[in-house]
């Protein structure tokens, strides 16, 4: 059902197939014959009938956009892009990272709109954002200790395999 996941779907195409249908309706072909011409199940061109006998052609029109409408306006989503922009230090956080729940609380805080915070990163998404993650060094980091203990130290530490044995002879005369 529907279309595969990130494949947006083309109104326009899917008009163009309604009024070809309705075009085939008028000249008289059968649901079964318009479902193979234009490729879809005999019960959805019975339900095309159906609204165009109760509707006319309107009712084959456009419906619009599927789905509801978003909460933030296109200026508070150009508002939200500007705060997040700034930074979570600007707007009193500790470290320079953005959560989806800081996000949310944002939004809740600028626009008296609550989202939840797992639905959050749908909106930065919108706006163009990526997940990212942070860097996990710490800041008192001795980068040529560490350079050191990786040529030297663990080189000597590492396990080294033993130099072969003499082979054993496994077959011992009894007397």
């Amino acid at each position: 059902m529907g279309n595969p996941r990130g494949v947006a779907r083309d109104f326009d195409a899917l008009e163009v197939r309604r009024m070809r249908a309705l075009a085939l309706m008028r000249e008289g072909f059968n649901n079964s014959q318009i479902g193979h011409e234009l490729m879809v199940a005999n019960q959805t061109v019975s339900r095309w009938r159906k609204e165009y006998s109760e509707g006319g052609r309107k009712a084959l029109e456009q419906a619009g956009r599927a789905g509801r409408k978003p909460l933030l306006a296109d200026k508070q989503a150009k508002l939200l892009t500007n705060k997040l922009l700034a930074g979570p230090e600007k707007l009193g956080y500790e470290t320079p990272l953005w959560t989806c729940q800081r996000v949310a609380d944002l939004i809740e805080q600028e626009f008296q709109i609550r989202y939840h915070p797992g639905h959050v990163w749908r909106i930065l998404r919108a706006l163009g954002w990526s997940p990212q993650r942070p860097v996990g060094r710490a800041l008192e980091r001795d980068e040529k200790a560490i350079r050191e203990w990786k040529q030297v130290t663990w080189p000597n530490a590492k396990k080294k395999p033993r130099k072969k044995a003499a082979p054993l002879s496994s077959l011992t005369k009894a007397d």
